[in-house]
């Protein structure tokens, strides 16, 4: 099953040509057989980041948005705390897992990576440091297993329909 992912650098220094996260992100992606909905840079800036970040969950036909950068312990990064708000649903284990993986190449500075994942109205959302390796790391070895149909015994693609559900509903109108 193919789906429509969005990409989002953060960064107040790239510009499309030395996005080499979203361009590792852009031709795995595709390599896989998804679609790229779109693809920008935004400045890490919490406010332009909900906004971008809002525009994309609230249309139906983008599955997933993966973001990339912002996610350190600087002044500047503030990735986290501008999407975690916009989540409906946190995803634990991948930021965990992540970080364990993480461990293999860059050891204990993987403590640093404030990587998480979601669902927001229904879409899957990534949010990864902004570095090569992490990139290849989230995708290679995370993402695009559980965005494959063909994953065993479970993967993210299989609840995409009923993402969208809400517990809030059913309480409120029984039928």
């Amino acid at each position: 099953m193919a789906l429509s992912i969005a990409l989002l650098t953060i960064s107040d220094r790239r510009t499309r040509a030395e996005d080499s996260s979203g361009d590792a992100l852009e031709q795995r992606l595709t390599a896989a057989g998804h679609q790229l909905s779109d693809r920008r840079i935004c400045p890490d800036d919490r406010y332009q980041i909900r906004s971008e970040l809002s525009q994309w969950i609230a249309d139906p036909s983008v599955d997933v948005v993966i973001t990339s950068g912002g996610t350190g312990l600087t002044g500047r990064d503030g990735t986290p705390e501008a999407i975690a708000p916009l989540l409906d649903k946190t995803i634990d284990g991948f930021g965990e897992l992540f970080r364990v993986l993480s461990y293999e190449s860059i050891g204990t500075s993987t403590l640093q990576s404030r990587c998480l994942a979601g669902v927001a109205n229904g879409t899957i959302v990534f949010v990864l440091p902004g570095s090569l390796d992490a990139v290849q790391t989230a995708w290679d070895r995370l993402i695009s297993s559980q965005l494959n149909a063909n994953t065993r015994p479970c993967n993210l693609v299989q609840l995409l329909p009923r993402l969208r559900e809400a517990s809030w509903k059913a309480k409120v109108d029984p039928d």
